[in-house]
């Protein structure tokens, strides 16, 4: 019942809360300032509020959530990437972010089947890269697409992002203040380092909102 304004999807369990912040104000004011903006999908599933009970990553078992990128979505990413690129929320990121990687997997396998094209929890750490630059697995992406017929991408992704993790698009963050004992917490950690544990110390010595209809910070990658 509660959503962006530029909702248009029906599958989430729940609305992805960073782009609440987001009126119709807001957007007028960025599309004034010329800045570009583009839409991916990502049906959020119940696993995104499962909390981290195991003692270590390896033992936690993330969710996968079905995503819908279109082809000119990221020809648009792929043309500004080098200018830097904001992620409105956490889902976004994880949308965005698994992109890279699924280039990857076409980089390393050339034939691989449209049923075949998914990623998998550790992908991002156990792949080979080889060094593989954003704009060559973004255009790699496309070129497949382009030669599958696909106008958009839809798959699955089961991305797991925590400290350690190495970021290949997104430059920057728009999200809310996160629980304790939440991947979205991680993801956060990895985003901005160390740093995390002063931004949330500060949130909570001045009452900031935390969580769906909390405040929301703009975060910098380290």
């Amino acid at each position: 019942r509660y959503q962006t304004i530029y909702a248009a999807c029906r599958g989430s369990v729940a609305a992805p809360t960073a782009g609440l912040h987001f009126t119709s104000a807001v957007m007028k004011a960025l599309e004034e300032k010329k800045v570009k903006k583009e839409y991916v999908t990502l049906h959020v599933g119940a696993g995104t509020f499962k909390p981290v009970k195991a003692t270590t990553l390896e033992m936690h078992d993330m969710h996968a959530e079905f995503m819908d990128v279109s082809i000119k979505t990221i020809e648009v990413m792929l043309e500004n990437i080098e200018n830097g690129i904001t992620a409105v929320g956490t889902t976004s990121l994880r949308t965005v972010e698994s992109l890279y990687w699924l280039g990857v997997k076409i980089i390393l396998q050339p034939t691989i089947s449209v049923t075949d094209l998914y990623l998998n929890q550790w992908d991002p750490y156990e792949l080979p890269r080889k060094d593989i630059t954003p704009s060559y697995a973004l255009q790699t992406l496309i070129s497949w697409l382009k030669e599958n017929k696909l106008p958009r991408l839809i798959t699955t992704t089961q991305i797991l992002i925590a400290p350690g993790y190495s970021f290949k698009i997104i430059n920057a963050l728009i999200t809310n203040l996160h629980q304790p004992q939440s991947t979205l917490l991680l993801l956060v950690a990895a985003f901005i380092g160390e740093d995390w544990k002063k931004i949330y110390q500060y949130a909570l010595e001045n009452n900031f909102r935390f969580l769906s209809y909390g405040d929301g910070c703009l975060l910098q990658r380290h």
